[in-house]
């Protein structure tokens, strides 16, 4: 029966041509980026916050020492942040840069904001402090800050902490899933759904 089988198919070839091999192979599916190519990439994005993140104090509005601060991205659920603004989600990092200089605390805020979106965390603390001294104003740092986040998309929301965790002086922060988180979530879904 198997020599039928083979007998049947080599008829049914009869006729076939071979392609020919002087067509050239595209590969669509996108190649790993070696460690140079990474390294500019996060180089140009890093610079790419830098430049939403001004040290003019013209291009940045003040706020009061002791006013709640709060923001919100589109797309972020009213639960979501009713549960941030209430700090009950885990926070694991920390950063305290209220004795910083301005341009000390940008560089501080940028690279503790892309470690914890790199380890995963979703949720983090900023403490800017108050400010009732700072010069030329009242809330300096606090209010350069809260702009410099509403202003970088890997924010999602911030809100001012409870008093107990230090008040109009302290921010949560919730951040979005780094590409890392994204792709293993992209991952798991696909086979979830059983595809394949």
């Amino acid at each position: 029966m198997l020599e039928d089988g083979t007998a049947l198919f080599f008829e049914e070839m009869t006729g076939v041509v071979p392609l020919k091999g002087d067509r050239p192979v595209v590969n669509l599916l996108p190649t790993g980026l070696t460690a140079e190519q990474l390294q500019r990439r996060q180089t140009l994005q890093r610079e790419a916050y830098l430049a939403c993140m001004p040290l003019d104090l013209s291009a940045i509005p003040v706020i009061a020492p002791d006013d709640v601060v709060s923001f919100k991205r589109e797309g972020v659920q009213g639960a979501v942040f009713k549960c941030l603004r209430l700090g009950q989600y885990p926070i694991k990092m920390e950063l305290d840069v209220h004795a910083y200089r301005l341009s000390q605390a940008r560089d501080a805020v940028l690279n503790y904001l892309l470690a914890a979106q790199t380890h995963g965390e979703r949720c983090v603390m900023l403490i800017h402090g108050k400010g009732y001294q700072s010069k030329p104003f009242a809330g300096l740092l606090k209010s350069a800050v809260c702009y410099w986040l509403s202003q970088l998309d890997m924010v999602l929301a911030y809100h001012s902490a409870k008093t107990e965790q230090g008040g109009t002086g302290v921010l949560y922060v919730m951040l979005t899933k780094s590409e890392q988180l994204k792709l293993e979530n992209r991952e798991a879904n696909r086979k979830g759904m059983g595809w394949r």
